[in-house]
């Protein structure tokens, strides 16, 4: 019975991996609520980038929190990345605009959006990441190229609400799973990919550059059926 639930749960969670890159630049828009760790994870995607050699830009769209830019100017020192910034409160769609024409003039490969965290029942906040995106489509034919939902792995059944909205308004094309170095099993992906259909393209396991890691649905549901038996009840 436990090889034919695990043999159940891979198949379930498993996917094809992220679109390899086919044009420049080729966009990536990053979304979530509030402290699911949306600035960190595109540093290292950056970073993952950059080790493959290509041309990274960060967009710092995210203009309500002062600390995500500065955040983004350390990611870009680290990573050699072009940072597009503005003053703090300015538009996002205007710094998404400056983002694209940036990256179009300096022949960039890869593109980075990062946006401020919204609660998914802020319906203007909800608007406003559907206007970045089309100022993004507008400037860069096809763009964005992926739109990847970041979710706390510690969240319980209101990710699936989350990711709902979320795929309404930026069509969520990944999740990006954080915070699986503590407690958390991160069981309630297995809802959000039964009932909304997006695959899990990365999972973040701590702090450091490479623990930003690609989604391997064996192992995730290895890991998961290592758990004491009460907590996997309690977070599947």
């Amino acid at each position: 019975m436990r090889r034919a639930l695990r043999e159940e749960m891979v198949a379930m969670l498993d996917a094809p991996p992220p679109p390899a890159p086919t044009g420049r630049p080729w966009v990536i828009l990053v979304t979530g609520v509030n402290g699911v760790g949306k600035t960190t994870t595109i540093g290292k995607l950056g970073a993952r980038q950059a080790e493959a050699g290509r041309r990274v830009l960060f967009v710092a769209a995210d203009t309500f929190r002062a600390a995500a830019v500065e955040q983004l100017a350390v990611w870009s020192e680290r990573t050699g990345a072009v940072l597009v910034r503005q003053a703090p409160g300015a538009d996002p769609s205007a710094v998404a605009f400056d983002g694209m024409k940036a990256a179009l003039a300096r022949e960039i490969d890869i593109v980075l959006v990062d946006t401020a965290g919204r609660l998914h029942t802020r319906t203007n906040l909800m608007a406003e990441l559907a206007k970045v995106r089309r100022i993004i489509g507008r400037e860069v034919a096809g763009a964005p190229h992926e739109t990847l939902l970041v979710l706390d792995a510690t969240t319980g059944q209101n990710a699936i609400a989350q990711a709902r909205s979320f795929l309404e308004a930026a069509e969520v094309t990944g999740i990006v799973l954080t915070k699986l170095d503590g407690t958390a099993r991160g069981g309630i992906v297995f809802a959000v990919r039964h009932e909304l259909g997006i695959p899990i393209h990365f999972v973040g396991v701590g702090e450091a550059v490479d623990d930003l890691r690609p989604f391997v649905a064996s192992e995730f549901v290895d890991a998961l059926l290592s758990a004491e038996p009460a907590e996997a009840a309690r977070v599947a």
